[in-house]
Protein backbone atom coordinates (compact mmCIF):
# COMPACT_ATOMS: atom_id res chain seq x y z
CA UNK A 1 0.00 0.00 0.00
CA UNK A 2 1.50 3.34 -1.24
CA UNK A 3 2.13 6.45 1.12
CA UNK A 4 0.40 9.54 0.22
CA UNK A 5 2.91 11.88 0.42
CA UNK A 6 1.35 15.05 -0.36
CA UNK A 7 -2.23 16.01 -0.59
CA UNK A 8 -3.43 19.35 -1.30
CA UNK A 9 -7.37 19.63 -0.88
CA UNK A 10 -9.79 22.40 -2.12
CA UNK A 11 -7.20 24.95 -2.18
CA UNK A 12 -7.68 28.72 -2.93
CA UNK A 13 -5.17 31.59 -3.05
CA UNK A 14 -6.06 35.16 -3.85
CA UNK A 15 -3.93 38.23 -3.99
CA UNK A 16 -4.94 41.62 -5.34
CA UNK A 17 -8.57 40.54 -5.46
CA UNK A 18 -7.50 38.04 -8.19
CA UNK A 19 -8.47 34.47 -7.24
CA UNK A 20 -5.33 32.75 -8.41
CA UNK A 21 -6.09 29.67 -7.35
CA UNK A 22 -9.49 27.95 -7.08
CA UNK A 23 -10.11 25.01 -5.29
CA UNK A 24 -7.30 22.89 -6.33
CA UNK A 25 -7.26 19.40 -5.10
CA UNK A 26 -4.03 16.63 -6.37
CA UNK A 27 -1.89 14.04 -4.10
CA UNK A 28 1.42 12.82 -5.12
CA UNK A 29 2.38 9.26 -3.84
CA UNK A 30 5.66 7.70 -2.27
CA UNK A 31 7.95 7.01 -4.84
CA UNK A 32 5.85 8.82 -7.80
CA UNK A 33 7.12 11.56 -10.19
CA UNK A 34 3.51 13.64 -10.86
CA UNK A 35 3.98 16.47 -13.34
CA UNK A 36 1.33 19.27 -13.13
CA UNK A 37 1.75 21.38 -15.78
CA UNK A 38 -0.45 23.53 -17.66
CA UNK A 39 0.48 27.71 -19.73
CA UNK A 40 2.07 30.73 -18.77
CA UNK A 41 0.05 32.01 -15.48
CA UNK A 42 -2.33 28.76 -14.73
CA UNK A 43 -1.62 29.61 -11.24
CA UNK A 44 1.37 26.38 -10.77
CA UNK A 45 3.75 28.69 -9.18
CA UNK A 46 1.18 29.96 -6.78
CA UNK A 47 0.17 26.40 -5.87
CA UNK A 48 3.97 25.63 -5.20
CA UNK A 49 4.13 28.54 -2.99
CA UNK A 50 1.38 28.02 -1.23
CA UNK A 51 2.75 24.33 -0.32
CA UNK A 52 5.73 25.44 0.92
CA UNK A 53 4.36 28.51 2.91
CA UNK A 54 5.84 31.65 0.93
CA UNK A 55 2.02 32.84 -0.40
CA UNK A 56 -0.78 32.88 2.00
CA UNK A 57 -3.93 29.96 1.39
CA UNK A 58 -7.16 31.70 1.21
CA UNK A 59 -9.09 27.98 1.69
CA UNK A 60 -8.20 24.50 1.92
CA UNK A 61 -5.86 21.99 3.12
CA UNK A 62 -2.35 20.78 2.74
CA UNK A 63 -0.98 18.01 4.76
CA UNK A 64 2.53 16.26 4.20
CA UNK A 65 2.88 12.74 5.34
CA UNK A 66 -0.72 12.83 7.18
CA UNK A 67 -0.12 15.45 8.91
CA UNK A 68 -1.28 19.50 7.84
CA UNK A 69 1.41 21.87 7.08
CA UNK A 70 -0.59 24.88 6.32
CA UNK A 71 0.81 27.93 6.96
CA UNK A 72 4.48 26.85 7.96
CA UNK A 73 7.54 28.27 7.16
CA UNK A 74 9.12 26.89 4.31
CA UNK A 75 12.36 26.32 7.06
CA UNK A 76 10.29 23.72 9.32
CA UNK A 77 9.26 22.08 6.23
CA UNK A 78 12.53 21.75 5.03
CA UNK A 79 13.34 20.10 7.89
CA UNK A 80 10.33 17.39 7.82
CA UNK A 81 11.82 16.59 4.20
CA UNK A 82 9.61 18.67 1.68
CA UNK A 83 12.05 20.94 -0.56
CA UNK A 84 11.12 23.69 -3.31
CA UNK A 85 13.97 24.12 -5.97
CA UNK A 86 12.31 27.56 -6.90
CA UNK A 87 11.74 28.86 -10.11
CA UNK A 88 14.55 31.22 -11.11
CA UNK A 89 17.00 29.23 -9.16
CA UNK A 90 18.04 31.57 -6.33
CA UNK A 91 21.44 30.20 -5.98
CA UNK A 92 23.83 32.66 -3.80
CA UNK A 93 25.66 34.12 -6.62
CA UNK A 94 28.50 35.37 -4.30
CA UNK A 95 29.44 31.87 -2.89
CA UNK A 96 31.51 29.18 -4.35
CA UNK A 97 29.63 25.89 -5.60
CA UNK A 98 30.98 23.94 -2.60
CA UNK A 99 29.61 26.97 -0.35
CA UNK A 100 25.90 26.52 -1.84
CA UNK A 101 25.35 22.91 -1.36
CA UNK A 102 26.79 23.17 2.30
CA UNK A 103 23.96 25.92 2.31
CA UNK A 104 21.63 23.09 1.00
CA UNK A 105 22.56 21.34 4.23
CA UNK A 106 21.69 24.01 6.89
CA UNK A 107 19.14 21.82 8.90
CA UNK A 108 21.48 19.23 9.13
CA UNK A 109 24.65 18.54 11.62
CA UNK A 110 25.96 15.47 10.54
CA UNK A 111 29.24 16.88 8.91
CA UNK A 112 30.95 13.92 7.60
CA UNK A 113 27.42 12.81 6.01
CA UNK A 114 27.21 16.35 4.38
CA UNK A 115 30.55 15.88 2.92
CA UNK A 116 29.18 12.12 1.41
CA UNK A 117 26.56 13.77 0.39
CA UNK A 118 28.15 16.78 -1.68
CA UNK A 119 29.94 13.80 -3.78
CA UNK A 120 27.04 12.75 -4.23
CA UNK A 121 25.32 15.62 -5.34
CA UNK A 122 29.33 15.26 -7.76
CA UNK A 123 28.70 12.25 -9.20
CA UNK A 124 24.78 13.37 -10.27
CA UNK A 125 26.38 17.07 -11.23
CA UNK A 126 29.96 16.28 -12.63
CA UNK A 127 30.34 19.51 -13.83
CA UNK A 128 30.24 20.95 -10.52
CA UNK A 129 32.66 19.07 -9.20
CA UNK A 130 34.51 20.79 -12.26
CA UNK A 131 34.30 23.96 -10.74
CA UNK A 132 33.54 23.71 -7.13
CA UNK A 133 35.73 26.85 -6.53
CA UNK A 134 33.64 28.73 -8.93
CA UNK A 135 31.23 31.52 -7.33
CA UNK A 136 27.76 30.59 -8.25
CA UNK A 137 26.91 33.91 -10.08
CA UNK A 138 29.69 33.42 -12.74
CA UNK A 139 28.01 30.26 -14.09
CA UNK A 140 25.79 29.84 -17.31
CA UNK A 141 21.51 29.20 -16.28
CA UNK A 142 21.63 25.73 -17.25
CA UNK A 143 25.16 25.01 -14.71
CA UNK A 144 22.90 27.31 -11.83
CA UNK A 145 19.89 24.74 -12.10
CA UNK A 146 22.21 22.02 -11.92
CA UNK A 147 23.82 23.82 -8.61
CA UNK A 148 19.79 24.78 -7.45
CA UNK A 149 19.18 21.20 -7.78
CA UNK A 150 21.87 19.57 -5.89
CA UNK A 151 21.59 21.99 -3.17
CA UNK A 152 18.01 20.86 -2.59
CA UNK A 153 19.04 17.43 -2.45
CA UNK A 154 21.35 18.15 0.07
CA UNK A 155 18.52 18.61 2.10
CA UNK A 156 17.94 14.75 1.94
CA UNK A 157 14.08 15.64 0.54
CA UNK A 158 11.39 12.99 0.95
CA UNK A 159 9.47 15.27 -1.73
CA UNK A 160 11.24 17.43 -4.20
CA UNK A 161 9.50 20.42 -5.81
CA UNK A 162 10.70 21.47 -8.82
CA UNK A 163 9.26 24.75 -10.62
CA UNK A 164 9.83 25.29 -14.08
CA UNK A 165 13.42 23.54 -14.11
CA UNK A 166 13.71 24.08 -17.91
CA UNK A 167 12.76 27.63 -18.30
CA UNK A 168 14.84 30.08 -20.28
CA UNK A 169 17.69 26.92 -20.87
CA UNK A 170 18.95 25.73 -23.78
CA UNK A 171 17.90 22.64 -25.78
CA UNK A 172 21.05 20.52 -24.83
CA UNK A 173 20.65 21.69 -21.05
CA UNK A 174 16.84 21.09 -20.83
CA UNK A 175 17.78 17.40 -22.76
CA UNK A 176 20.47 17.37 -19.31
CA UNK A 177 18.41 18.67 -16.56
CA UNK A 178 15.26 16.41 -17.23
CA UNK A 179 17.97 13.29 -17.20
CA UNK A 180 19.23 14.25 -14.24
CA UNK A 181 14.81 14.81 -12.69
CA UNK A 182 14.66 11.40 -14.55
CA UNK A 183 17.73 10.41 -12.12
CA UNK A 184 16.68 11.62 -9.19
CA UNK A 185 13.42 9.99 -9.29
CA UNK A 186 14.97 6.83 -9.94
CA UNK A 187 17.08 7.30 -6.99
CA UNK A 188 14.33 6.91 -4.88
CA UNK A 189 13.04 10.56 -4.84
CA UNK A 190 9.24 11.45 -4.49
CA UNK A 191 8.84 14.45 -7.51
CA UNK A 192 6.40 16.74 -7.63
CA UNK A 193 7.23 18.80 -10.97
CA UNK A 194 5.64 22.29 -12.61
CA UNK A 195 6.51 22.37 -16.21
CA UNK A 196 5.33 23.99 -19.32
CA UNK A 197 7.43 21.87 -21.06
CA UNK A 198 4.61 19.54 -21.22
CA UNK A 199 5.31 16.96 -23.52
CA UNK A 200 8.82 16.43 -21.68
CA UNK A 201 7.61 16.58 -17.82
CA UNK A 202 4.53 14.04 -19.02
CA UNK A 203 7.18 11.53 -20.62
CA UNK A 204 9.28 11.44 -17.69
CA UNK A 205 5.82 10.94 -15.03
CA UNK A 206 3.74 8.51 -14.03
CA UNK A 207 0.90 10.86 -13.26
CA UNK A 208 0.15 14.12 -14.57
CA UNK A 209 -2.17 17.16 -13.87
CA UNK A 210 -3.29 19.50 -16.26
CA UNK A 211 -4.28 23.12 -14.40
CA UNK A 212 -5.83 25.78 -16.33
CA UNK A 213 -6.92 29.18 -14.84
CA UNK A 214 -6.31 28.33 -11.14
CA UNK A 215 -7.98 24.92 -11.89
CA UNK A 216 -7.07 21.03 -12.35
CA UNK A 217 -9.14 20.29 -16.24
CA UNK A 218 -7.59 17.32 -16.24
CA UNK A 219 -5.79 14.29 -14.76
CA UNK A 220 -4.85 11.20 -14.77
CA UNK A 221 -1.88 8.55 -16.08
CA UNK A 222 0.83 10.29 -17.70
CA UNK A 223 0.97 8.60 -20.71
CA UNK A 224 -2.74 8.70 -21.47
CA UNK A 225 -2.60 12.57 -20.75
CA UNK A 226 0.20 12.88 -23.51
CA UNK A 227 -1.66 11.16 -25.98
CA UNK A 228 -5.22 13.20 -25.11
CA UNK A 229 -5.99 15.20 -28.54
CA UNK A 230 -6.68 18.20 -26.11
CA UNK A 231 -3.88 18.20 -24.08
CA UNK A 232 -1.61 17.79 -27.14
CA UNK A 233 -3.48 20.85 -28.89
CA UNK A 234 -3.62 22.73 -25.81
CA UNK A 235 0.45 22.18 -24.91
CA UNK A 236 2.00 20.92 -27.90
CA UNK A 237 0.35 22.35 -30.54
CA UNK A 238 -1.06 19.85 -32.41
Amino acid sequence: MSTTMLKVTGLKVAYGGIQAVKGVSFEVQQGELVSLIGANGAGKTTTLKAITGTQAVADGQIEFMGRSIKGQGAWNLVKQGLVMVPEGRGVFSRMTITENLQMGAFVRDDKPEIEADIEKVFTIFPRLKERAQQLAGTMSGGEQQMLAMGRALMARPKVLLLDEPSMGLSPIMVDKIFEVVNDIHQRGTTVLLVEQNASRALGLANRGYVMDSGEITMSGDAKALLSDPKVRAAYLGE
